[in-house]
C-alpha cells in the first residue's frame, strides 16, 4: 500500500469518528429535548400531588373544626334519650333492642341521609338555617312580599340563580307560587314557624343538655336532692349566657378538641360495655325489631317515640351553623367520627341496660367504668356547654337573617369576630333566651318533660325545612318529579310518624316550644305585617315629580351650603316625607341625595356592588338617589366609613355621567352605578366609544324616576353635539361644588312614618297595628342608631 492510500484510508476513518460523534452528540440532544417535556409533566403531576395533598390536609382541618360548632348538640343526645323513651320501668329486655334499632335507622334516615348528603347541599353560598333557603327561593321566584327589588340588584355577582324552560314543571310552580298574594304569605308563615321553632331550640338545648350533664352529681351522691342539680344547671347556665358578649372567638379553638375528646370517649365506653355486658344487642340492626317493638308495646311503644326522637336533635343546628365549612367538611366529620361514635354509644349503652334495667334514669352515667367517671362527667359538661353554645349562636344568626328580611324588629347586634362575619351577638335575645332558659329548667326540674317539649320543637322544624326543600328541589336544582317525590314522601313518612306520637306529649310539657312560637311567631309576623303597609304607604304616596319640577331649581325655598342625605325605605321616586319637609321648613340644603338602606335576600354584597347612584331632575336641582344594597350577612353599622364610601359614589357617578353625555340622544336615563369591579375599570378606561360604555353600564330609561322633561328634536341633537371641553368644564365645577357643600356640612334627616288602622279596619288588624306594632316600634331601636349616625348631625321629620 502507497502512501497516498494509507492516507486516504486515514482521512476516511477520521471522517466516519466524527460523523460517529455528531451522531452520538445528536442523539443526546434529541434526548435532551424529548427529557424536557417529560421533567415539565413530571414537575406538574408533583404540583397536583402537592395541591391535593395540601387540600386534604385542609379538609381535615375543616373536618375537625366543624365538630365544635356543627355536632355538639347532636353528640349530647345520649345523655337524655333512652331515659325519655323509658320514663317508667323497661319491662322486657327485648324493648331495648327494638328502641336501639330505632334509634338506628333514625341517625341513618335523618341526619346522615337527608341532611348531611341533601339538605346541606341547598346551602346559600355556605349558609344554612330555614332563611338561607327562603332567600334562595325569593331568586328563583317572586314571592317576597316586601317588593323593594330592582332589577339591576339580579346583577349582582352574589345573586346567584338557575333559569328555566317556559312550559317546565319548575316555571309552573313559580307562576302558582307567584299568582296569589295569599301564598306568598303562607310560604312566609311557614318559614316564620320553622324561625321561631328554632329559637325554641335555642331555650330547650341549653335546659336539657346541661341538666343532663349536672345530672351526674347524683348518681355518685344517690343521697343528694333533685333541687341541687337544678340549682348547679341554672348556675352553668347563667354563666355560659353572661360570657356571650366576649363572642366564640377566643374560646372556639376548644370547642372541637373536646367534642372530638367526647366522642372519642363515648364511642369507647360503648365498646367496652357491649363487650363486658351483651353483644347480641347487635342484633338491632336489623329492622324487624323495630316490627316487633311495636306490635309488642302497641300505643306505648308508639309514644315511647317521641323519646327516640330525642336521637336526632340537633341536626337542624347542624345546617343554620353551616356557614364557615364547606359541605365536604361536614359530610367528613359525620360519617368517619360522628356517626360511627353515636352507634356505638347507643349499642353500649343498650347492651348496659339488657343487664341493668332498673338503671335506665341514669343509663349513661351508670354504664361508665368507674375508674373514669369524674373525667368522663368533666368531659360531659364541657360538651353540654358547647352543645349549648351552637345552639345559642345559631338562634342568634337565625334573629339576624329575620331582622334583615323585615320580620324581626330592630335589635342591636354586635359583631363579636374581626376574623369572622358569622359571629355575632344580640344583647336583648341573649337575655330574653338566658330567662325563658332558666324558667323552663327550674320550673320542669325533670328532663322528661323537657325532653317531650325539646322533641316537638325538633320535629316542626324538620317538617318545615322538608316542605321548602321540596321548593327547592324544584325550583333551584330542577330535579326530576319522581326524586322530589320519592325525598318528599320519605321524609314526611319518617316525621310525621314522629310528629303523631310527640302529640301525645303535648300536655305534658309538649305546650312549651308551641307557646313559645307563637309568642314569637305573633311578633314576627304583626312586626312584617306593619313594615309591609309602612313601605305601601310610602310608595302610595310618593311626591309628584311635576309638583317637584314646578318648584323650580331652588324648591321653593333657600339653598343654603351643605348636603342633605334624607333617609326613605323607597328604592325609586321621591319619599312623602320630603314633601313635608320643604313644607314646614323655609330653607333646604344645596345639594339633597336620598339614601335608601335595603337588604336583599343574598347573603352578601360585595363592597364594589353596594351602591346605585343616579341622579333625580336636572343637573341644577342638584339632587340624588343612593341605594346601598346589604346581605342577610352584612351589618350596616358595622360599616364605618359609610358615608365617605357614599360620596365616593357620588363623584364617580357625575365623572361618569359626564363622560356618557354625548352618547345618548336623550339624556332620559339613570346610571345605577357599576356591578362589578370589571364594569367599573371598562366604564373608566373607553370614554372615547358611546357603545362600549353602554354596554358596562346600566343605562336605562326609568319610568318612575325620570323627572326631566322629553325634549324636542333640535334639543336632543344639541345634546348630541355638546363638545367634550364643555363636558368636561360641568364636570369640574359639578365635583367642586359638591366637595365644597360637602365641606359646608352633613345633615342626616331621618322620617318617622306613625302607621295607624283605618276606622273601617277589623278588630284583629287595629290590635295588630294601633297596639303590638305601635309597642314594637317604641321599644326598639331607633333608625339613627341602626344607621349609625352622629347625633349632632340628626334631624328628625315626623
Amino acid at each position: 500500500m502507497n502512501v497516498q492510500e494509507e492516507q486516504d484510508m486515514e482521512m476516511t476513518s477520521r471522517i466516519e469518528m466524527d460523523e460517529d460523534n455528531d451522531n452520538r452528540g445528536s442523539m443526546w440532544d434529541l434526548d435532551q429535548k424529548l427529557d424536557q417535556p417529560m421533567d415539565e409533566e413530571a414537575g406538574r403531576l408533583r404540583n397536583m400531588y402537592k395541591e391535593k395533598k395540601s387540600s386534604a390536609l385542609l379538609l381535615l382541618r375543616l373536618a375537625f373544626q366543624s365538630l365544635g360548632v356543627v355536632y355538639g348538640d347532636l353528640g349530647t343526645s345520649p345523655l337524655y334519650v333512652f331515659y325519655n323513651t323509658f320514663p317508667g320501668k323497661i319491662e322486657d329486655p327485648e324493648d331495648v333492642v327494638g328502641a336501639l334499632s330505632l334509634i338506628i335507622y333514625s341517625l341513618t334516615l335523618i341526619p346522615l341521609l337527608k341532611y348531611v348528603f341533601v339538605v346541606c347541599k341547598a346551602n346559600d353560598n355556605g349558609q344554612g338555617g330555614t332563611f338561607a333557603l327562603y332567600s334562595l327561593l325569593c331568586r328563583h321566584a317572586k314571592i317576597k312580599t316586601i317588593p323593594n327589588q330592582h332589577r339591576t340588584d339580579e346583577e349582582l355577582t352574589t345573586y346567584s340563580r338557575s333559569t328555566f324552560h317556559e312550559q317546565s314543571f319548575a316555571a309552573k310552580t313559580k307562576r302558582w307560587l307567584e299568582r296569589h298574594v295569599s301564598r306568598k304569605n303562607a310560604l312566609l308563615i311557614l318559614v316564620l314557624v320553622g324561625t321561631c321553632m328554632v329559637i325554641g331550640d335555642g331555650i330547650l338545648t341549653p335546659a336539657i343538655s346541661v341538666l343532663s350533664a349536672a345530672g351526674g352529681i347524683k348518681v355518685d351522691h344517690p343521697g343528694m336532692s333533685n333541687g341541687v342539680v337544678v340549682v348547679v344547671a341554672v348556675v352553668i347556665l347563667v354563666g355560659l349566657f353572661s360570657l356571650q358578649h366576649y363572642g366564640t372567638d377566643k374560646v372556639s379553638w376548644l370547642f372541637a378538641p373536646i367534642v372530638l375528646v367526647w366522642f372519642l370517649v363515648i364511642g369507647g365506653i360503648g365498646i367496652y360495655n357491649i363487650w363486658k355486658y351483651d353483644s347480641s344487642v347487635l342484633k338491632a340492626f336489623s329492622p324487624v325489631y323495630i316490627y316487633r317493638y311495636f306490635r309488642r308495646g302497641g300505643k306505648d311503644g308508639w309514644t315511647s317515640l317521641g323519646g327516640i326522637m330525642l336521637s336526632i336533635t340537633g341536626t337542624e343546628a347542624l345546617f343554620a351553623d353551616l356557614s364557615h365549612f364547606p359541605v365536604a367538611a361536614v359530610q367528613l366529620a359525620f360519617t368517619v367520627v360522628v356517626f360511627p361514635c353515636l352507634l356505638l354509644a347507643y349499642s353500649g349503652q343498650a347492651a348496659y341496660l339488657m343487664s341493668n334495667r332498673d338503671h335506665v334514669v341514669d343509663a349513661f352515667y351508670r354504664s361508665i367504668p368507674d375508674s373514669i367517671y369524674w373525667p368522663v362527667f368533666i368531659i360531659a359538661t364541657a360538651a353540654a356547654i358547647v352543645a349549648s353554645q351552637a345552639t345559642i349562636t345559631a338562634t342568634f344568626s337565625i334573629i339576624k337573617q329575620a331582622l334583615a328580611l323585615g320580620c324581626f324588629p330592630r335589635v342591636k347586634v354586635v359583631h363579636t369576630s374581626k376574623k369572622f362575619l358569622g359571629q355575632i351577638y344580640v344583647p336583648d335575645i341573649n337575655w330574653i333566651l338566658m330567662i325563658l332558659c332558666i324558667a323552663v329548667t327550674a320550673g320542669f326540674k325533670n328532663q322528661n318533660q323537657i325532653g317531650n317539649a325539646y322533641g316537638t320543637a325538633v320535629v316542626i322544624v324538620m317538617l318545615v325545612t322538608t316542605l321548602l326543600m321540596t321548593l327547592i328541589m324544584i325550583l333551584v336544582w330542577r330535579c326530576h318529579w319522581i326524586l322530589v317525590l320519592l325525598f318528599t314522601g320519605l321524609s314526611l313518612v319518617v316525621e310525621c310518624t314522629y310528629f303523631s306520637a310527640v302529640l301525645f306529649k303535648v300536655d305534658q310539657g309538649g305546650w312549651v316550644p308551641l307557646v313559645i312560637a307563637a309568642a314569637f311567631l305573633l311578633i314576627m309576623y304583626v312586626w312584617h305585617y306593619g313594615t309591609l303597609k309602612r313601605y305601601e304607604f310610602e310608595m302610595h304616596s310618593k311626591v309628584s315629580m311635576a309638583w317637584i319640577l314646578g318648584l323650580g331649581p331652588s324648591l321653593g325655598l333657600v339653598r343654603v351650603p351643605g348636603i342633605g342625605l334624607v333617609y326613605t325605605e323607597l328604592a325609586s321616586g321621591v319619599p312623602h316625607i320630603f314633601s313635608h319637609f320643604i313644607t314646614n321648613l323655609p330653607a333646604i340644603h344645596s345639594v339633597v341625595v336620598f339614601v335608601c338602606v335595603k337588604y336583599l335576600p343574598v347573603y352578601t354584597v360585595p363592597e364594589e356592588e353596594r351602591f346605585l347612584v343616579k341622579r333625580i331632575g336636572p343637573k341644577n336641582f342638584h339632587m340624588f338617589r343612593c341605594v346601598a344594597r346589604y346581605g342577610y350577612k352584612d351589618l350596616h353599622k358595622k360599616d364605618d366609613e359609610f358615608e365617605k364610601k357614599l360620596f365616593d359614589n357620588l363623584f364617580l357617578f357625575v365623572r361618569l355621567e359626564s363622560m356618557m353625555e354625548g352618547c345618548s340622544d336623550s339624556d332620559e336615563y339613570s346610571l345605577y352605578g357599576q356591578q362589578t369591579e370589571r364594569s367599573r375599570e371598562g366604564l373608566l378606561n373607553n370614554n372615547g366609544n358611546g357603545n362600549t360604555i353602554t354596554s358596562y353600564a346600566d343605562t336605562t330609561i326609568s319610568s318612575v324616576d325620570s323627572i326631566v322633561p322629553v325634549k324636542s328634536p333640535m334639543q336632543g341633537s344639541m345634546t348630541v353635539r355638546s363638545s367634550e371641553h364643555v363636558s368636561s368644564q360641568t364636570e369640574t365645577d359639578e365635583l367642586e361644588f359638591l366637595n365644597s357643600c360637602r365641606d359646608a356640612g352633613v345633615v342626616h334627616i331621618l322620617g318617622n312614618t306613625v302607621v295607624r288602622a283605618r276606622r273601617e279596619s277589623r278588630f284583629y288588624k287595629k290590635i295588630a297595628i294601633d297596639y303590638v306594632y305601635a309597642f314594637l316600634r317604641k321599644i326598639c331601636r331607633e333608625h339613627s342608631v341602626i344607621f349609625n349616625v352622629p347625633h349632632e348631625s340628626l334631624l328628625n321629620v315626623g
